[in-house]
């Protein structure tokens, strides 16, 4: 990999079998299976796929529902092995997708603070370190001893992006993660997101909001049905999205 890449994705693509039979209990489908009787169809969310980031990159990933984008990025973190193809990384990556997924709704706020910061990869003299800043940001210092499941998702988005941006990866992934939260929240996690960028960080982005993608990046790809068609500067790129927008 050269020096100043950070990401190579290089071929990749992920295949899912989606079974054609409705079967109605693990008992009929153990059955069903062992009669090999159950047939799949296959579906490909992602072919192909390849492109690199640099240090300082900052790419949106376009794309219309189902073309692939969050599956991408979870094959990126780890979150999903590749059918076939490979991923070199360089640096810590920190990703934003699910904000709250990794939380135990019987826990309280301060308690899942620290659980989902070692999920995180945090260790706990660190969580100890910052947990007055997390706390501050996410503005739940009154709800913090509550349990989880009284939360709000925004509630629950709130504290899990002031856990993850706690840190200063090398690749921030983020997942529609600033369209979390009321539009006060919206504007200071953005602001946080931006002070990131200036650290040079590299960030892969995928929003719903091209005009935030134009905002906050400075390249971008374009998949469609899991095929990557375009990659380049994001005005380009942009550009060749909305020409299939007004298609569809």
């Amino acid at each position: 990999m050269k020096k100043n890449v950070v990401l190579k994705v290089d071929k990749v693509g992920i295949k899912f079998n989606l079974s054609q039979e409705k079967v109605d209990s693990l008992k009929e489908y153990v059955i069903k299976l062992v009669k090999r009787q159950i047939s799949y169809d296959e579906f490909w969310a992602l072919k192909n796929v390849s492109f690199e980031m640099e240090k300082g990159d900052r790419i949106g990933v376009l794309g219309l529902n189902g073309a692939g984008k969050s599956t991408l990025l979870k094959v990126i973190c780890g979150v999903l092995k590749p059918t076939e193809g490979t991923i070199k990384k360089h640096g810590k990556i920190v990703p934003l997708l699910e904000l709250g997924a990794g939380f135990d709704p019987q826990y309280t706020g301060k308690e899942n603070i620290y659980l989902y910061g070692a999920v995180l990869g945090y260790s706990k003299a660190f969580i100890e370190e910052k947990y007055e800043e997390i706390v501050k940001f996410s503005g739940l210092k009154e709800f913090i001893n509550v349990p989880v499941k009284n939360y709000s998702s925004g509630m629950k988005a709130r504290l899990g992006f002031s856990i993850a941006t706690v840190v200063e990866p090398d690749i921030l992934i983020l997942d529609e993660v600033l369209s979390v939260g009321d539009a006060k929240f919206r504007k200071k996690s953005e602001k946080k997101i931006m002070s990131m960028f200036e650290d040079n960080i590299s960030v892969l982005f995928v929003s719903h909001s091209l005009e935030q993608v134009k905002r906050l990046c400075n390249k971008a790809i374009l998949l469609e049905h899991g095929h990557l068609i375009a990659k380049g500067s994001v005005e380009e790129v942009s550009k060749i999205y909305l020409e299939k927008l007004e298609q569809d």
